[in-house]
C-alpha cells in the first residue's frame, strides 16, 4: 500500500510560467503539475510572452479552474513576462520554471519542503546530467563562474528556471534586461537565504530553444550593469567621490611638480600642456565628487518620496511574543 504524499504546508503555491511559442508543451505541463501537486493548494500562472503560435488558444481549451493566463501586448522577453506573472501571483510561495518541459514538476514538492521546514527564502534547483547543446552549457558555465568570482555567491547553476521563493522575496524583486538569468543573485542581494538541491533536467519536448549565441553579450553586460547598480546604488559617494579624490590628487601632484619646475629650476611652464592637463584632472575630479553629492541626494529624495527603506527587515520578535 503507497504511503500518501506529505503535504508541507496549506498555503496556497503559485507556479509561475513564462512561455513563448510553446503550444505542444504547455497542455502536457499542466497535466504534469497536476500530478506533482496532489492535495496543495495552488494555481498555475501561464504568462504568454506575445506568442505567435497556438499557445494562447491550446491554454484556453485547458477550461482549467488553476490555470490562470496573462497575455502581454508584445514580446518584452523572459526577465518581464516573469515579473508580470510575480505581480499576479497571489501564493505564499512562489515557483518559477520553464514551460518547455526541461523542469520537472516533480522537483517542487522536495524543494517546497526545503524552504518550508528549514525556512530558506529561495530554494534553487542544480540541474544534474544536463540535457542541452554547448550553445547553452558553455555560456551558462561562464556566467556562473564570473557570478562566483564577482560576488561572494557561490551558486553552481544561476541558469535553473526551477526555483521556490517566498513571496517577500519574490515580490520585491525588480527584473529587465536579462536579469533572469541573475534572479539568484537579485535575491542574494535583497537579503535571502538561499539553498541549492540537485533537481531532474530533460531534453526539450517539443518546440525550438530561443537561446542564440547574441544572448551571451547580453547576458554579461547585464551582470555587470546589476553588479554595479546593487553595489552603488545606496552609496553613490564611495564611487564618484573615490575616482573624484583620485583624480584631483594627480591634478595637484603634476600641478605640484611644475611648480618645483618653476621655482626651484627656473623653467617657464606658462606653455607647458602639462598644465593644462593637472588643472583638467583638478577640475574632473571635482566635477565627479559633487556628482557623488547630488547622487546621495536624489537617492535619499527617492527613499523618503516613495516611503521606502533601504533595508529589509526579516522578523521583528518580543518577549512577550514568545509562549512557554
Amino acid at each position: 500500500m503507497s504511503t500518501k504524499p506529505e503535504i508541507v504546508t496549506p498555503e496556497l503555491l503559485s507556479i509561475v510560467i513564462p512561455v513563448y511559442n510553446e503550444e505542444d508543451n504547455v497542455a502536457l505541463l499542466t497535466q504534469k503539475i497536476h500530478e506533482s501537486l496532489v492535495d496543495y493548494s495552488y494555481e498555475i500562472i501561464f504568462v504568454n510572452d506575445f506568442s505567435t503560435d497556438q499557445t494562447v488558444q491550446r491554454i484556453k481549451q485547458l477550461k482549467d479552474p488553476l490555470v490562470h493566463l496573462i497575455e502581454l501586448k508584445k514580446n518584452y522577453g523572459q526577465s518581464l513576462a516573469l515579473a508580470a506573472g510575480i505581480d499576479y501571483a497571489h501564493g505564499a510561495y512562489i515557483v518559477t520554471m520553464d514551460g518547455d518541459l526541461q523542469n520537472d514538476p516533480c522537483d517542487i514538492p522536495r524543494m517546497l519542503k526545503v524552504a518550508v521546514e528549514e525556512h530558506y527564502d529561495l530554494v534553487t534547483g542544480i540541474r544534474q546530467k544536463r540535457k542541452d547543446s554547448w550553445l547553452k552549457t558553455v555560456p551558462s558555465k561562464v556566467a556562473n563562474f564570473l557570478v562566483r568570482k564577482v560576488t561572494s555567491l557561490s551558486i553552481k547553476d544561476n541558469g535553473c528556471a526551477l526555483k521556490v521563493f517566498s513571496r517577500d522575496i519574490a515580490k520585491n524583486l525588480n527584473l529587465y534586461g536579462e536579469m533572469h538569468r541573475f534572479i539568484t543573485l537579485l535575491a542574494f542581494l535583497e537579503g535571502a537565504q538561499i539553498k541549492q538541491v540537485p533537481v531532474s533536467h530533460h531534453a526539450r519536448h517539443a518546440g525550438v530553444s530561443k537561446y542564440g549565441l547574441e544572448r551571451v553579450f547580453k547576458v554579461v553586460a547585464d551582470m555587470m550593469l546589476l553588479l554595479f547598480i546593487r553595489k552603488y546604488l545606496q552609496r553613490p559617494i564611495h564611487l564618484f567621490g573615490i575616482f573624484g579624490f583620485f583624480l584631483i590628487l594627480i591634478g595637484l601632484g603634476v600641478n605640484a611638480w611644475l611648480l618645483v619646475e618653476k621655482f626651484y629650476f627656473g623653467e617657464d611652464i606658462g606653455q607647458r600642456p602639462l598644465l593644462i592637463f593637472g588643472l583638467m584632472f583638478i577640475l574632473a575630479g571635482v566635477q565627479l565628487f559633487t556628482i557623488g553629492i547630488v547622487m546621495e541626494m536624489l537617492i535619499r529624495t527617492y527613499y523618503e518620496s516613495q516611503n521606502k527603506r533601504p533595508y529589509r527587515l526579516k522578523g521583528v520578535w518580543n518577549a512577550t511574543d514568545y509562549k512557554q
